[in-house]
């Protein structure tokens, strides 16, 4: 599977299993959470995306349990993880309400429950979750920067942040910020038009996209996209799925889709994304689908 460089010593499987929703499934034991992670890998898919919020603050542990009785598994994986997020559940139950919060202490402390949680000793990515309206730009650019430089985390960068938000942060840090985690899929076509993924090509930052089948819209239904994907899907032998992550893959960006599903089969399935050919009109004609007119 193509491979994509954030830095020297770090580059990502084009294609990333997201666990998000690793507590949702209705088994949740360490050997199918095994099973999902060698399924991944049997493909190529080498890079993990995890936040400690997931699950309600229980998804890093479940991670954790397969990799405790399975630690070859670590030295074969990338693994992602976000902090910042303070909801009043799990860990939080006792907060009044939900809140960000970028200060050095708590992005310290995160960073220290998540590798005890996940049972590893150092993060290849953090990414703070969201723009923290109260963040104090150095503040946070000075953690980022202490928790790189003492080995417990490989690289840094953001989700859900609008280039200023990424300047900002950039602006008091010594290490790089490597990548921008937005939503993106044909669900949500706006990073094409409002200049976020414009910001980041500009800048040769790979971006990675969560959502990237639109929560699991894009594979009901019989709307418009939904008909173009299935015709493009019959001529190329795969399911929608895979076509509408290749109509992110086909953008020069270098997008890694952050696939979230909790079924083995369609995990198994997840490379057919990579066989699929878009030419120029495909492209434009799920764009159109998805915009709802023609381009002007």
């Amino acid at each position: 599977m193509e491979r994509i460089t954030l830095t020297s010593d770090l580059s990502f499987s084009r294609l990333v299993y997201g666990m998000w929703r690793l507590g949702d499934d209705s088994d949740t034991s360490a050997t199918h959470v095994e099973a999902k992670i060698n399924a991944c890998l049997e493909q190529g898919i080498t890079t993990f995306d995890q936040a400690d919020i997931y699950g309600g603050y229980t998804a890093e542990a479940l991670l954790g349990a397969a990799l405790r009785a399975n630690p070859g598994l670590r030295d074969q994986m990338e693994i992602v993880t976000k902090c910042d997020i303070v909801a009043p559940i799990g860990r939080y139950a006792d907060k009044r309400v939900k809140y960000y919060d970028t200060s050095r202490a708590h992005i310290q402390a995160s960073v220290d429950q998540s590798l005890q949680d996940m049972a590893i000793d150092h993060i290849d990515l953090l990414l703070i979750h969201r723009p923290d309206p109260l963040m104090d730009h150095r503040e946070t650019g000075a953690a980022l920067d202490e928790l790189v430089a003492s080995g417990k985390v490989g690289a840094v960068g953001v989700s859900n942040f609008r280039p200023w938000d990424w300047d900002l942060l950039q602006s008091a840090m010594t290490t790089p910020l490597v990548t921008n985690q937005i939503e993106i899929s044909l669900s949500n076509i706006s990073p094409f038009a409002n200049g976020d993924l414009a910001f980041h090509q500009r800048h040769d930052h790979p971006m990675m996209a969560w959502s990237p089948l639109g929560g699991g819209d894009l594979m009901t239904g019989t709307t418009e996209v939904g008909e173009r994907l299935d015709a493009i899907a019959a001529e190329q032998g795969v399911d929608r799925a895979a076509v509408a992550i290749a109509f992110l893959l086909r953008h020069p960006a270098r997008i890694l889709p952050v696939l979230g599903t909790n079924s083995l089969a369609r995990i198994q399935r997840a490379s057919d994304a990579l066989k699929v050919e878009l030419s120029r009109e495909d492209w434009f004609s799920l764009y159109e689908a998805s915009l709802g007119k023609e381009v002007p």
